[in-house]
């Protein structure tokens, strides 16, 4: 606006002419403005023009049966996905604003999707070590078919060391029995040959022993012969699971090369099955360096699985330096989304593991690290098996739990398939989760013969839900189980071994769902990750996976075969089976 001013002192000519100059001026001026605000418009509709295609969804699926998971135990029909993370979640109709020239629209075909999974306890860092190089016999039904995977190895691998590092039962064969040395020397006799049985037993072909400096007369520390009630050898050798990981130390290692093509692989295997995240606590004979092929894919960006790791304590006697020479460089929670550090476990000292009368020594060393953890702020998860000797653990819980609260921390135990409600109670008033894994179905038969009918209640997980303690379901594979999620879901539907033993009772089988749950949001927990992941609902990372068949409504016994059609880690197709592969 031109503001016009009358001059006294003026001439009437002069006046004009002043009145004639301003006027142009504000003509000048309203022209001006009009052009300005012409500019402005088209500015802005430009800038809203960007900011709708910005809104548009980089992924959209519709026509699906979506078991959110949310606390209403939605079930959806499509989702739109926008830079990694769910925007709208509902009906087809929903997705129609959301679609802009540039988004991938997958069709479902009425198939059921389900969260990513998330196994909370699972030793998969170490297993993508060797998955390249290693023979698993998981799934196999006879003996003559885990001998042609030998083969089949061997002819791939001329010469080369042919592992099995467990992950198998003898239960799972029609046979019901372990190979023989002689079987396993005619699948392979030209190949050093090492088969692993949990953590109890070893088998060595003569090539293998040979290499190893090893010998009937010449066996390492804590590994005995094994014989047949007429004393002659069976071939087999029995240990403990120091002993046996010493052993398996011993072998030759992969090169990085391998490391990395097998971490690749096994997690690929991963996301066939629905696995999108992990909490990995470590293990035996996987040190420091051994993670060098992880970081690689992770400063790659080629993960395709979250990955929550913690420290296990490998230099027996020094744990307590370890922690403090590593930790510096792994504050907890350091990392991003893909990969993370989540603190100690799951050995915290070998004192006070697989101990179930520790001693005052041991206790004292072991107060003395976890005092400290927490007051570093640290989760910590720690291997138990047996409840009759967890009150050992929580004494020493509750000790640090009065200097350093901690619920915040979310400390947790793994195993313990025997607790008892007296434990979960404890657990809940310390704010520690309970990481449980399948454990019984492959070994069930064993502990069913030990345990009698308190087998029935094992694990009792109704129980710890309805006490409100955190769980979250995994496999702890894969020398001592399958990876395979859904045989866990399984399991823990129908309580039955692989040998077809039916375990748990009625009264501790969770529904569908809150098994689903238990392998998701109660999974992510234990990472600090339940708010962001874990359910399928608006703002949460875009994590799912359309299986091949409906989890919630087929046969129970049929579970354990489901796979992933698609499978989708933060709004990236990480896994497409040939049904869905135009969508990667």
């Amino acid at each position: 606006m031109v503001r016009i001013t009358t001059l006294p002192v003026a001439t009437r000519d002069v006046r004009e002419r002043i009145q004639r100059r301003m006027c142009g001026a504000a003509s000048a001026s309203l022209m001006s403005g009009l052009m300005m605000r012409k500019l402005l418009a088209i500015l802005l509709i430009s800038c809203w023009a960007s900011l709708a295609c910005a809104q548009k969804a980089d992924l959209i699926v519709t026509n699906a049966k979506l078991v959110t998971l949310d606390t209403a135990s939605t079930i959806a029909q499509a989702l739109a996905v926008r830079e990694g993370k769910i925007v709208a979640i509902g009906g087809n109709d929903a997705m129609e604003g959301l679609i802009g020239p540039a988004t991938r629209r997958v069709d479902a075909g009425g198939r059921t999707i389900i969260p990513g999974l998330i196994d909370s306890h699972i030793h998969a860092v170490r297993a993508g070590l060797t998955y390249a190089t290693e023979v698993n016999w998981i799934g196999a039904k006879t003996i003559p078919e885990a001998m042609e995977r030998l083969r089949q190895a061997a002819k791939a691998r001329p010469e080369s060391w042919i592992i099995v590092a467990g992950g198998w039962s003898e239960l799972q064969f029609a046979e019901k029995r372990r190979p023989t040395l002689a079987e396993v020397m005619a699948a392979v006799p030209d190949n050093p040959a090492y088969i692993q049985l949990f953590y109890s037993a070893v088998l060595m072909t003569p090539k293998a022993q040979q290499a190893l400096g090893m010998s009937a007369d010449q066996l390492p520390a804590g590994i005995t012969t094994e014989r047949a009630a007429s004393g002659d050898a069976t071939g087999w050798l029995n240990g403990s699971i120091v002993s046996i990981s010493a052993l398996f130390d011993r072998l030759p290692r992969p090169n990085f090369e391998e490391n990395v093509a097998g971490t690749r692989q096994f997690f690929t295997e991963l996301n066939r099955l629905g696995v999108t995240g992990i909490v990995d606590p470590g293990g035996f004979s996987i040190y420091p360096s051994h993670y060098a092929a992880l970081q690689k894919l992770w400063r790659e960006k080629a993960l395709s699985v979250r990955v929550a790791f913690s420290l296990f304590a490998q230099n027996v006697g020094a744990e307590f330096d370890e922690y403090k020479t590593l930790t510096p460089f792994l504050p907890m929670g350091f990392g991003d989304d893909m990969l993370r550090f989540n603190g100690l476990g799951e050995r915290i000292t070998g004192a006070m593991y697989n101990n179930n009368a520790p001693d005052a020594a041991a206790k004292d060393e072991f107060r003395e690290i976890i005092r400290w953890a927490a007051k570093q702020g640290l989760t910590v998860t720690i291997h138990w098996q047996e409840d009759k000797s967890v009150h050992h653990l929580l004494d020493l819980y509750d000790e640090v739990n009065k200097e350093t609260p901690l619920a915040p921390l979310r400390w947790s135990i793994a195993h313990l398939d025997n607790t008892s409600s007296e434990t979960l109670a404890r657990m809940k008033a310390l704010g520690v989760g309970w990481t449980m894994q399948d454990a019984m179905y492959l070994g069930g038969d064993r502990i069913v013969a030990q345990a009698g009918e308190a087998a029935r209640s094992m694990p009792p997980l109704v129980t710890a839900l309805r006490m409100g303690v955190h769980v979250g379901a995994g496999t702890d594979a894969h020398r001592v189980a399958s990876y395979n999620p859904f045989v866990a879901l399984q399991w823990m539907l129908d309580g039955k071994t692989v040998g077809g033993l039916s375990t748990r009772g009625p009264d501790e089988t969770p529904s569908r769902e809150d098994a689903l749950r238990l392998y998701t949001v109660g999974s992510a927990w234990f990472c600090f990750d339940e708010t962001r992941r874990g359910t399928l609902e608006t703002g949460k990372l875009a994590d799912f996976a359309i299986l091949d068949r409906d989890f919630m409504s087929v046969p129970v016994e049929q579970i354990g075969a489901t796979a992933s059609l698609l499978t989708v880690v933060g709004g990236k197709v990480v896994y497409a089976a040939d049904a869905f592969s135009s969508a990667k």
